[in-house]
């Protein structure tokens, strides 16, 4: 088989080859491509063989989680026929050399898709499988099609929000049995790949639980997406203070406003404290991703100040933390 790379970063090539050809994903994939060996499932026993098929909506990512699959080593299917699946399984199973491997399936398969799950019933009877289900929110699927200029697979004649409001419906039973759903709308590429390296690489996924941390004004509501949230809004305003009134969370004079209230240190380390302590635990739980949400009145200052100086403060311990600010003034 031809051999190739399988990052930009050095590490040794891995076996490739060409399935098919021909039409290209919405994900950016031409045809089938095979590829790569394996890693462990997060927070399972070892197993000898091992399948993961992914599935969600189209723009959710699928293609940049099938990449990751690829440089922890499972070899790698995209757009492979449902019907191949069995005897794709089979040949997994019974190989000495190559014993997991990761493959896509997804809208394109079309009506065929009514009977994947039976066909995935069929398969976990021969080998341990995993079903992980990508999705997106409506915004960011848009917003993702409107930057890469690609028509949705379900058609040009309606608009892509009809396409991704139907694709959405259609994939629905298929969510419903998937043993792991990821959001993937506050992800970019290399954070996809962080959190897809925590829950199938599990002896280095201590530090590879992917954090953020989110500013918000609390006259706009709370992230829906928070794990944890935490009110600023009994810290001082510096809103109160004219020459504060136009800045944010990020300008320094703003942010030694803030640090100089004794309440407010003290406050940073009491969650710095509790994120410590309460990380390990949802790390061991099987969790990969938190997002930890501080908001104060209008998400200006005191929330966008917090988060950032958490964000300092876990990656100092060795954490992925990126800081979102959902209502800061751009």
């Amino acid at each position: 088989m031809k051999r190739t790379s399988v990052s930009d970063h050095a590490r040794p090539a891995v076996k490739s080859r060409k399935i098919s050809s021909d039409s290209q994903s919405p994900d950016g994939t031409r045809g089938a491509t095979l590829r790569g060996r394996s890693a462990d499932h997060a927070k399972r026993p070892l197993a000898d063989n091992e399948l993961v098929i992914l599935t969600g909506l189209s723009g959710s990512g699928k293609l940049s989680a099938l990449k990751a699959f690829e440089d922890l080593g499972y070899y790698s299917v995209d757009n492979l026929p449902i019907d191949l699946i069995p005897p794709f399984a089979d040949l997994i199973r019974q190989s000495p050399e190559t014993n997991r491997a990761a493959l896509v399936v997804d809208v394109r398969e079309g009506p065929q898709l009514d009977r994947f799950p039976g066909i995935l019933r069929k398969v976990r009877q021969m080998i341990s499988t995993r079903l992980l289900f990508l999705e997106a929110s409506d915004s960011a699927l848009l917003r993702r099609f409107s930057e890469t200029r690609r028509p949705h697979p379900l058609g040009r004649i309606n608009t892509i929000r009809r396409s991704v409001l139907s694709e959405r419906k259609l994939l629905e039973p298929l969510r419903n049995i998937a043993d792991v759903c990821l959001d993937t709308t506050n992800f970019n590429v290399h954070e996809l790949r962080a959190h897809i390296n925590g829950l199938f690489q599990p002896d280095t996924a201590d530090k590879n639980l992917l954090i953020s941390t989110i500013s918000f004004g609390y006259k706009n509501g709370v992230p829906q997406e928070a794990d944890l949230v935490f009110d600023v809004r009994f810290l001082p305003n510096p809103h109160f203070v004219p020459e504060f009134r136009p800045l944010t969370g990020r300008d320094a004079k703003v942010v030694r406003y803030i640090e100089k209230f004794p309440e407010t240190k003290e406050f940073v380390q009491r969650v710095h404290d509790l994120l410590l302590f309460l990380l390990p635990h949802y790390v061991q739980e099987g969790k990969s991703y938190l997002s930890v949400a501080f908001g104060c009145t209008g998400g200006q200052h005191r929330s966008v100040m917090i988060s950032e100086k958490m964000q300092k403060l876990l990656q100092a311990e060795g954490y992925h933390v990126k800081t979102i600010h959902r209502d800061m003034p751009r």
